[in-house]
């Protein structure tokens, strides 16, 4: 057996900032060119690489501003909606500056990075390697992990073990399957050629300064956060003790194809935990959007600050808090006092249980234990929620609920059971509701309700992504309507309780004008046309309301709420 390693990221400089120089690429020598794989995280922390015309479209784009940028003086970028390159993606957008992914129907936030590959690895020559998942369909393994999978086969490997990268896994290249080596359950595996990826010289999209933890610092630095590139061992730790890493590293390093690496690397993790350290998990303020705090009765003179909000270079008496500070003032739940409430500790551990969060043993202590600090849970505490009885290690719920609104509530991360009062990011605001007799297409029985819809633009909150910035309402007020019955009756007193739980709104990115820090639907479908559904907004459309309850079902927002 033989365990395929390989690199395929750029790595950082001596300072800690990420390299953006293409000789920074394994394989690549000089000015020799590199292909470059956008990747975007799915629910479950794993990586998954668009295809190779979406890859190559964000690249133009990323190179025409950078073109324009040397004659204008600036060359950022703000957003770049997917659907140009395939209409299949038309509802996504990526947001450079934060790099995620945007879902404009639904409101869905996903983490993007760009790594760069020699020409000549998989991603060069366009071959991608996928599993098959519980649907029947197949999905791609991120992209390192094709790469090492290509270089096994053309070296007649049999087997990749990808246990040294911190996954249960072997892949059986003769049979096509991969197996876990816990429950020898078989996935089947296979070859595609696609398109090759797009070869650049050009250094992936970053923000200025001293190399930090945010996104735009990994991006070329690896797969994520140093806490879970290295979360398997201590001796894997970056400038950790030079006897224990040696012998370490010694024992997982394999020959392959001529090229010596290392299991500890940080350039390859074949499947991530979710990674808890996501854009909206230490909101802070942009470096890239440099604004001053007017001054009352005259023109604002600002000093920059170093998290990029301009201080007022004299102090300002104010007769009440400003908008800013009001916006920031949000004191959220204690995230302890939430997983104590909710989880139960158990006392004897199951055996053989997985933690679905850190992917770790319950035996084992909780792979967050590096990455979430706290003073009552330990990394070995294992908790029962109350309700739906699935077991969790504590310290990952906590660090699970950390990332999230701090709102006081949970959801399981297994059944999606809610606990306690689920609560969204949407803005202040006014819903109004009228009827008139004219009815709807499918619905000639009865009239219709009018629901109305302002929200005016303001300052981001703690729960934003960019807190203390301003935030744009365009577009309103929206106007939606509900068929005047039974039901209908029934999703509009629903709709009023997600209203008044902020699920209605989220601040993001527009898939239409491409415009970040805007108001923006979340995952309730709103039908804003009377007569007609050519665009799949209007009517007739005879699943709406059923579709609409289950998308409030999700949200915690049932019968149940009309009945309290």
């Amino acid at each position: 057996m033989a365990a395929a390693q390989g690199a395929g990221s750029s790595v950082a400089g001596p300072s800690g900032a990420p390299s953006s120089s293409s000789s920074s690429v394994p394989g690549l020598q000089g000015s020799s060119p590199a292909v470059a794989v956008w990747e975007w995280q799915d629910e479950f922390g794993r990586w998954r690489p668009y295809r190779g015309n979406v890859c190559s479209y964000i690249e133009q784009v990323l190179q025409a501003a950078q073109q324009k940028g040397r004659r204008s003086g600036s060359s950022l970028v703000s957003s770049i909606p997917l659907g140009h390159a395939d209409a299949v993606l038309a509802p996504y957008v990526i947001d450079i500056p934060s790099l995620t992914q945007f879902r404009q129907d639904t409101g869905t936030m996903r983490a993007v990075r760009r790594h760069l590959f020699p020409g000549s690895s998989a991603a060069g020559q366009g071959i991608v390697w996928e599993w098959q998942n519980d649907e029947g369909g197949w999905s791609p393994y991120e992209m390192s992990v094709c790469d090492v999978l290509e270089q096994a086969r053309a070296t007649n490997h049999q087997r990749v073990d990808l246990a040294p990268f911190g996954y249960n896994y072997d892949v059986d290249l003769v049979a096509q399957v991969q197996i876990n080596k816990t429950t020898r359950f078989r996935r089947g595996v296979q070859r595609r050629l696609d398109s090759p990826y797009p070869a650049t010289n050009a250094s992936a999209p970053g923000h200025a300064g001293v190399g930090c933890s945010c996104q735009q610092c990994w991006l070329n630095g690896g797969t994520g956060p140093i806490t879970t590139r290295y979360r398997h061992s201590a001796t894997n730790f970056p400038n950790s003790s030079s006897s224990s890493s040696s012998s370490s590293s010694a024992a997982a390093t394999q020959q392959l194809s001529g090229r010596t690496t290392s299991a500890g690397s940080s350039s390859f993790v074949p499947y991530n935990k979710p990674a808890l350290s996501a854009v909206r998990s230490t909101p802070r303020l942009s470096s890239q959007s440099t604004w001053a705090l007017p001054q009352a009765g005259g023109s604002s003179t600002g000093l920059a600050a170093p998290n990029g909000v301009s201080a007022l270079s004299l102090p300002v008496k104010m007769s009440k808090p400003s908008k800013v500070n009001q916006a920031l003032a949000a004191t959220p739940t204690e995230p302890e006092v939430v997983v104590r409430k909710y989880l139960e500790e158990l006392k004897g551990t199951p055996a053989d249980e997985d933690c679905i969060i850190c992917m770790e043993k319950l035996a084992s202590p909780s792979g967050y234990g590096d990455a979430c600090e706290c003073s009552t849970i330990k990394p070995e505490m294992v908790g029962r929620l109350t309700s739906c009885q699935h077991s969790f290690h504590m310290l990952c719920v906590l660090a699970m609920y950390s990332n999230g609104n701090k709102d006081g509530s949970l959801q399981c991360p297994s059944c999606k059971t809610i606990y306690g009062e689920k609560t969204g990011t949407q803005p202040k605001g006014r819903m109004e509701v009228s009827t008139f007799p004219q009815s709807l297409p499918g619905h000639k029985d009865c009239g219709t309700i009018q629901i109305v819809y302002h929200i005016s633009r303001g300052i981001q909150g703690p729960e934003h992504p960019n807190p203390g910035m301003p935030y744009t309402a365009r577009g309103f007020p929206r106007y939606c309507y509900l068929p005047d019955n039974e039901k209908g009756r029934k999703v509009l007193e629903l709709l009023k309780v997600a209203w008044k739980r902020r699920l209605i709104f989220t601040v993001g990115t527009s898939s239409t004008t491409g415009e970040s820090n805007t108001v923006v639907w979340n995952e309730i479908h709103h039908k804003t046309e009377m007569d007609t559904n050519l665009s799949g907004h209007g009517y007739p459309d005879p699943n709406y309301l059923d579709n609409v309850l289950a998308e409030l079902a999700a949200q915690g927002v049932t019968e149940d709420c009309l009945r309290k």
